[in-house]
């Protein structure tokens, strides 16, 4: 998983990726392809 300041351009990676908020962190969460995995906060 990744740490990282912008979570809008992993969001274009790839079209499965979503950004959900959990415990008041954003997450990138990607069910088909989980290495495109991140999180900010």
């Amino acid at each position: 998983m990744k740490v990282v300041s912008s979570l809008k351009t992993l969001k274009n990676r790839d079209r499965h990726c979503q950004v959900v908020r959990r415990r008041g962190r954003l997450y990138v969460i990607n069910k088909k392809n989980p290495r495109l995995k991140a999180r900010q906060g």
